[in-house]
């Protein structure tokens, strides 16, 4: 009888791949370069066995090592750690960036990317990308509170749109509901370039207290390497670390096997085990498994500690008995996390898993050498030293230079374009602007999340932040927000990367929260493209010098890389989520116009700013020109200003104008609560349609009763923030003096028709 070709099979221990240095060995299919299999070798001084070769391509990868953008990323460690409420508690480089917000509490926030699976498997893929980033909040020690996701897609009707938005949103909202998380916020954008690369990162938020904040190390030899939670299986094998460093071809999903598959229920126990964990003091280190799973797992908390590790990989629970060593090591299967146990409580950690009904297996020790050590069965496949593997891999310069065609992309401005003749015109391209996919109502996809569930949050969807509370009984709260105009970034990426952090920064501070960090996800095309190379070294200046004129920390974040269908990159997409604290959620502001009799006043100036606009996308399909001029120092004098109003009730509403400018931002106001407004717009920008379409930065509307009108204005003086009265509220219509009006009915009918026609169809 002939024995199975896994029988025969020769384990590639430490000892047989000293004993056999020319083996031929798959580096290039895993994804490694000549030079990083030969830097490999020099490490180790001989060739590296199958398992330390599947270990250092997932941890080389461009996911897991930053080795293209690491350069770039380096000057946001430069920034000041300081912020009005205190010190940042923890920042890049951990799991994710801690802030203290005051009373003794602390929230961590990071969002990361789940792009490149969420395109060959919608739904596990995105539900995934949530799973992972609540695991990373989780292990700070922190309990996840809330979730948001921007999300960005090909055109709304495309055939492929029709593939992956369905599933994607089915995933975020899937996951989140289950582990009962709202879903705060987020951006739906749809964009000819995300066809065949859509955008689905997710951030989430957690709430400790300073004296549960927990770091990952493996420290104190002796010390046991428990694994704990779901079992490993051969789904998401080099799943997100290769998915997300390769660019697609045009021909379609085709690595099906790489993507993880998720259960939220699993995770559900996971995280209440976990904070019992913490809550017991049973924990001296824990680490989630994500990318790379057991190979960054190992890796980091080895290189993190002060010692070695040996880890008995035979021990590892499997779904799939028939895995290798170096799959196992690959395998990015979900729900798992790594701890570090002293011995004398080993048992009463066993006893929370048990309770919490987590399978828990000692699969390793705390050594202490300067290695991590893994046998299979009693025979050593790994022995390398720790930081090689985990921090100390390549770092690429790679060239970058402004691309040929971006003078002439700024040239080609919006001057020539026609803009609308007469009142009729201006009406219909308002509406036209209103009812475009990226303006339109998003509640198809909301809809399907819950916003409200544990029974803190405060502002949710549709509004531009979303608010919790995480004091029940001081009723401390944070607000959070992303945004990012690719649009805008690609015209100019250092403009871009600031605009959209002011659009952030701006949105929290008109719910009413001051800002206090940042955490970002930097989606660009192939870092291979010195064009790409350039944006994205364009963008990362842009956002350092913003935060820096701001004084609010980068505490964390991830880059995608490879995001691009053949030759065609997606637009520079450096999303930017900001995070604020409100003393008292109660005094929140929201949107819209909620009664009758209000005076409406702009905040801040209009130019004619039209270049990259809403505008010129919906009437004419144009991207060209500069993006609308950044004034931080107005910024930050709109936040205060905004921020004081909150706290000294000064304003009912305040909604920020961003994309569609003044004219979107008022029809959403109408259509809000279904109260109009007439509106005068002469003293704004000199022409109607500028006035209504321009999307300069720096503004707000707020609306004020008589009797708050003196002191806010006089807080405005104070701040140096110009105001101009627009109007009142009233009736049901949104009425433009001496141009046009169109009623709040027409209004939210053409807003909300526009998603459920494509995807009801």
């Amino acid at each position: 009888m002939t024995a199975a070709p896994e029988q025969t099979r020769v384990l590639d221990t430490v000892e047989h791949a000293t004993q056999t240095p020319d083996r031929e060995q798959p580096w290039a299919e895993l994804g490694l370069k000549a030079d990083e299999y030969e830097e490999i070798r020099r490490i180790l001084g001989r060739r590296p066995t199958g398992a330390e070769l599947a270990m250092y391509s997932v941890m080389w990868s461009e996911h897991c090592s930053y080795k293209s953008s690491k350069v770039h990323l380096r000057k946001f460690g430069q920034l000041p750690q300081e912020t009005p409420l205190g010190k940042t508690l923890a920042g890049i480089g951990e799991n994710a960036g801690v802030i203290d917000v005051g009373q003794g509490w602390a929230v961590t926030f990071k969002v990361e990317s789940h792009n490149h699976p969420s395109y060959v498997e919608p739904y596990q893929g995105a539900a995934t990308g949530v799973g992972g980033i609540v695991r990373d909040i989780l292990a700070m020690g922190a309990r996840p509170v809330a979730v948001m996701d921007p999300l960005r897609f090909g055109p709304l009707d495309a055939p492929d749109t029709a593939r992956v938005l369905p599933g994607i949103v089915a995933g975020v909202g899937g996951y989140g509901n289950c582990l009962g998380l709202p879903n705060i916020g987020g951006e739906v954008v749809f964009d000819d370039t995300y066809l065949g690369n859509p955008l689905v990162n997710a951030l989430c938020v957690g709430v400790l207290r300073h004296e549960d904040l927990h770091l990952a190390h493996a420290s104190g030899a002796g010390n046991q390497v428990v694994l704990y939670g779901a079992r490993t299986g051969g789904d998401g094998i080099g799943g997100v670390s290769v998915l997300a460093s390769e660019t697609f071809s045009e021909d379609g999903p085709a690595k099906r096997p790489s993507v993880q598959v998720g259960d939220p229920f699993m995770e559900k126990l996971l995280i209440e085990c976990t904070l019992e964990l913490f809550a017991a003091g049973v924990v001296a280190g824990i680490q989630d498994l994500g990318g790379a799973g057991l190979s960054c797992a190992t890796s980091e908390l080895a290189s993190a500690g002060d010692g070695g590790m040996h880890v008995e990989l035979s021990t590892v629970p499997l779904r799939d008995s028939s895995l290798s060593p170096e799959e196992i090591l690959m395998s990015e299967s979900q729900e798992r996390m790594m701890a570090v146990v002293e011995p004398a409580r080993l048992e009463a950690f066993m006893a929370v898993c048990g309770k919490w009904d987590v399978e828990a297996v000692v699969v390793g020790e705390v050594t202490d050498g300067d290695h991590l050590v893994i046998d299979w069965h009693g025979e050593t496949v790994v022995d390398v030293p720790p930081r090689s593997v985990a921090h100390d891999g390549p770092t690429y310069e790679r060239p970058y230079a402004r691309p040929e065609w971006q003078d002439a992309l700024q040239a080609d401005t919006t001057a020539a374009l026609a803009r609308p003749s007469g009142a009729d015109e201006l009406r219909a391209t308002l509406l036209d602007v209103v009812a475009s996919p990226n303006q339109a109502d998003k509640s198809w996809v909301t809809d399907q999340y819950d916003r409200y569930v544990r029974g803190n949050t405060v502002l949710a969807q549709p509004e531009g932040a979303g608010v919790v509370r995480i004091d029940e009984e001081t009723h401390l709260g944070v607000s959070v927000a992303t945004d990012c105009n690719g649009r805008f970034a690609k015209l100019d990426p250092y403009a871009g990367a600031v605009l959209a952090l002011v659009e952030s920064y701006r949105n929290v501070a008109a719910s009413g929260a001051l800002p206090l960090a940042v955490t970002d996800c930097l989606n660009f095309g192939s870092p291979e493209d010195p064009a790409v190379m350039w944006q994205f070294e364009r963008a990362t200046q842009g956002l350092f010098d913003g935060c820096r004129a701001l004084g609010i920390p980068v505490t964390g974040g991830n880059v995608s890389l490879y995001n691009q269908t053949g030759e065609t990159a997606i637009l520079p997409t450096p999303v930017v989520g900001v995070l604020g604290v409100i003393d008292d959620v109660r005094t929140r502001l929201r949107g819209g116009f909620a009664a009758d009799g209000r005076t409406v006043l702009l905040l801040g100036d209009t130019r004619d700013e039209l270049d990259g606009s809403a505008w010129s996308d919906v009437a004419h399909g144009h991207l060209g020109g500069v993006p609308p001029v950044v004034d931080l120092d107005a910024e930050q004098a709109l936040a205060r200003l905004l921020v004081r109003s909150a706290r000294e009730a000064l304003v009912e509403t305040a909604q920020d104008l961003s994309d569609g400018g003044l004219g979107v931002a008022l029809a959403e106001a109408v259509i809000k609560h279904g109260t109009g407004v007439t509106v005068s717009l002469d003293d704004v920008a000199g022409d109607p349609f500028v006035a209504l379409l321009s999307e300069s930065t720096a503004r707000a509307i707020v609306t004020v009763t008589p009797e708050q009108a003196p002191a806010f204005r006089a807080a405005a003086e104070a701040e140096g923030v110009p105001v101009r009265e627009l109007g009142t509220t009233g009736g049901d219509a949104l009425d433009v003096t001496g141009s046009f009006s169109v009623g709040a009915d027409e209004l939210r009918t053409r807003w909300a028709a526009t998603l459920p026609a494509v995807l009801d169809a």
